[in-house]
């Protein structure tokens, strides 16, 4: 790919998109590159479905090895405007592969070793999402449009004619210029990971780099890292400060002294960068605001939830509402703890919205409150198993460090429909936080009874609670709450044989609510109610006596045995 020191193409074209990420990351194995026509979006090849391809959209092969495969990746986009595909290198080029590309007009690039799709996916997102939402128009800052690091990068790199990278504080890789090929081993190794490589800080930590970087306004030399022949080329960096704070760093990798000229032109590009951060972060808040007002509204389904739809690029197609809540946090509290926890909860939207751009192109994810919500174009999905999946393989590869449930709504064709997803959503999310039923139970005699109870409850409420539902799936624990809520909100109290039960237990600080709920619980089996319990077998039928004389329930009336179990799975609640 040659150096363009006046670009021709549009602003978000193949050509840009290659230049700004370079030959490190992506090669053009064949096709011709144009300037001209705008990406249309990022979907991820399924050979066993059927996805929705946006006009002028790049594909990602992931999981398409050898020529047969590129084959029939081509072959099965007749029909569609493709502006290229990307698949793992090396690339096979075959006659077949040459002639499918050509006759659909696609562009075939190989992605580098070492660098995984996830990182493509999100690069390709950071660089076409920019106006998706709000104003288009763009300030200028420096003769640079405002936030946009790769441009600024490559501004940088002319002026000091050696390859750059733009670094947070955290040494993830924000922007890099071009020609990073022609840096050293342990450049292009930063640049495919997206973040320096954990060995490589730690050397620079130990020599006092960052200290001096960070504590200091000029340019710092880093003539070497020891033990690491990778780093053959020279780097000078700098600071990037806002005031007192460091937003982060430039490097460039050149050899030679560092001249007046470059360490001014360090300095000045320092502090057009600070300015470009600044722009952003304060940039993404607002795109962050307008997302969540414009989802918010067309969620309520309101006058203005139409427009609120059109301007999500969301109208005119059947979608579904997810809702996503984290569950286990690591902050708590006040102060900046809440920041903390607000900050970890933009984080898991912000995730959400990444993967969702590759999977499901053209979604909306925002988050109102403590919840993230996303609308998801859903064609030919009436039963919402897609959107599940989905959802499924979001929650796998954030893992652990991103534990969360999330409910799915139903698939809706109009605003009505939108709204009455979100609230089977609602209901839904609702089911998935409480604690399983059962969960609470009445003091045991003994601590191993009081386990094994809540152990049984937990079963009771069916085992491993599943992370993603649907209102089908948790539809009778959904039922369950929201006749709770009808018992408090018209002060009903429980009445009849448990009730009965209850007053006696606590007077005699008995087991007998215990008792009558384990032998539902086990169908009657007398001798796994008593080992649930931990009691004997003939010690359990005597309280079960005793419970049915006190009670005046009939055990073998099914309408007093539904009426009893009923109180009794409110009650746990």
């Amino acid at each position: 790919m040659s150096d363009r020191h006046e670009p021709r193409f549009t602003r978000f074209s193949l050509g840009r998109v290659l230049d700004d990420l370079g030959l490190t990351l992506l090669e053009v194995v064949h096709g011709r590159i144009d300037d001209q026509q705008d990406i249309g979006g990022v979907v991820i090849y399924d050979p066993v479905d059927e996805p929705l391809y946006p006009e002028h959209a790049v594909v990602l092969g992931v999981g398409v090895h050898g020529s047969d495969g590129l084959s029939d990746l081509l072959a099965g986009l007749a029909g569609h405007t493709i502006a290229a595909v990307v698949v793992r290198s090396p690339v096979e080029i075959t006659d077949e592969v040459r002639a499918l590309a050509d006759e659909h007009g696609v562009v075939v690039l190989g992605l580098a070793r070492g660098a995984t799709w996830t990182q493509l996916a999100a690069l390709l997102r950071s660089l076409l999402a920019e106006d998706d939402v709000g104003d288009t128009h763009v300030d200028s800052l420096g003769g640079i449009p405002s936030g946009d690091l790769f441009a600024v990068a490559n501004a940088i790199s002319s002026l000091l004619d050696a390859p750059v990278t733009i670094e947070d504080r955290s040494s993830r890789v924000l922007a890099f210029s071009g020609r990073q090929e022609e840096a050293d081993p342990a450049r292009a190794e930063t640049i495919i990971g997206r973040r320096v490589p954990e060995r490589y800080r730690h050397q620079l930590t130990q020599q006092g780099v960052f200290r001096e970087l960070y504590r200091s306004e000029d340019p710092v030399v880093i003539a070497r890292i020891e033990a690491e022949a990778d780093m053959s080329t020279q780097r000078v960096a700098i600071g990037v400060r806002a005031g007192d704070e460091v937003l982060g760093s430039i490097w460039a990798a050149m050899d030679g002294p560092l001249t007046d000229e470059r360490r001014i032109t360090l300095r000045d590009a320092a502090k057009l960068v600070a300015l470009h951060l600044l722009r952003v972060r304060a940039g993404a808040d607002v795109q962050r605001r307008l997302r969540a007002e414009l989802l918010s509204t067309a969620l309520e389904g309101g006058s203005g939830a139409s427009e609120a739809l059109s301007r999500l690029n969301l109208s005119g197609q059947p979608v579904c509402v997810v809702a996503a809540v984290l569950t286990e946090t690591e902050h708590g509290g006040a102060g900046g703890a809440d920041q903390a926890l607000m900050a970890e909860r933009e984080r898991f939207a912000d995730a959400l919205a990444v993967h969702l751009s590759a999977m499901r192109p053209g979604s909306a994810v925002a988050l109102l409150g403590d919840t993230a919500y996303g609308i998801l174009p859903e064609p030919n999905d009436p039963t919402g198993d897609h959107a599940v999946r989905t959802m499924e393989d979001f929650l796998d590869r954030v893992g652990s460090r991103m534990s969360a449930v999330i409910a799915v709504g139903p698939p809706a064709d109009d605003i009505g429909g939108i709204s009455r997803s979100r609230a089977s959503a609602r209901r839904v999310l609702r089911a998935l936080l409480e604690p399983a039923a059962g969960q609470a139970v009445a003091p045991q005699e003994q601590t191993a009874a009081g386990t094994a109870a809540a152990a049984g409850g937990r079963a009771r409420a069916g085992g491993a609670r599943s992370r993603v539902a649907r209102l089908s799936d948790v539809h009778a624990s959904v039922l369950m709450l929201e006749l709770r809520d009808l018992m408090v909100v018209r002060g009903d109290e429980f009445t009849g044989p448990v009730s009965r039960l209850m007053e006696h237990d606590a007077k005699q600080k008995g087991h007998l609510v215990d008792t009558l709920r384990a032998w539902f619980d086990h169908f009657g089996d007398v001798a796994k109610a008593a080992d649930m319990l931990f009691v004997h077998p003939n010690t359990f039928r005597y309280r079960l006596r005793r419970a049915v004389e006190i009670s005046g329930i009939d055990l073998d009336n099914a309408d007093d045995r539904f009426e009893a179990m009923l109180q009794l799975r409110l009650l746990e609640r």
